[in-house]
């Protein structure tokens, strides 16, 4: 065990005495993954609106769908995206996009969206129904009273950006496939940790530590804060 300690403390002493490709991957990967489920929240919270205050035929199937996507293996929708970046005959080579940021970003969008719609969902769904029609009820139009339903359910919401950030940050397929892993330039956490296991295991235990660091570091700042809220 104190071996292992040491080691750890040995790995990190690059990162803090300055090495410049740990601190670029870790400015990275918060940039690709945080870009990633600010894009999935975007388009994701507007889904969840729809399935969390509307009634329709086929609403739980789609809710199914999207449980079900949480799931998904990150090297399969990888592959997915590859052939579609890929310029030999991908629908969208033509844009230039594979081993790119912007790739590996809209890829990481994809994956985490099925978790932001069903967190989302659900903690809208936890409102209590009659709070939208007492807004209706003092004159709120349906968008206002929508949105006041999002206010209540805002904390919920909160966990699913933090749920699809934590596992953005910790994917490997949809980077390694669609990013290429390329230094300087698509070189992220999980990239980096995968392939320098068989060139410099230092550089691996340094970066997942810096890794588990931020997730459990955000976890454990959200968890206080809602803490002190109640």
């Amino acid at each position: 065990m104190n071996g292992i300690i040491f080691g750890s403390i040995q790995a990190l002493q690059p990162f803090f005495s300055g090495n410049q490709r740990l601190l670029e991957i870790t400015l990275r990967s918060l940039f690709v993954s945080g870009a990633a489920t600010i894009l999935a929240i975007l388009w994701g919270i507007p889904i969840a609106m729809v399935l969390g205050l509307k009634d329709f035929r086929g609403k739980t199937i789609v809710k199914g769908i999207f449980n079900t996507l949480i799931g998904i293996p990150t090297v399969a929708l990888g592959l997915i995206l590859y052939l579609t970046f890929t310029r030999g005959g991908g629908p969208l080579g033509f844009l230039g996009l594979l081993y790119t940021p912007t790739a590996m970003i809209i890829g990481e969008a994809i994956l985490v969206t099925p978790i932001v719609v069903s967190l989302a969902t659900s903690a809208i769904e936890a409102v209590d129904p009659e709070m939208m029609k007492l807004a209706k009820t003092l004159g709120a139009s349906e968008g206002q009273a929508s949105f006041t339903v999002l206010k209540e359910a805002l904390n919920g919401i909160f966990l699913a950006g933090i749920a699809s950030f934590n596992r953005a940050i910790a994917e490997l397929g949809v980077a390694q496939m669609v990013g290429g892993n390329i230094t300087h330039v698509t070189e992220v956490f999980t990239t980096a940790i995968a392939n320098e296991i068989n060139f410099d295991i230092s550089v691996s235990i340094a970066l997942t530590i810096i890794l588990l660091a931020i997730v459990f570091g955000i976890t454990l700042t959200v968890n206080i804060f809602q803490r002190r809220r109640k």
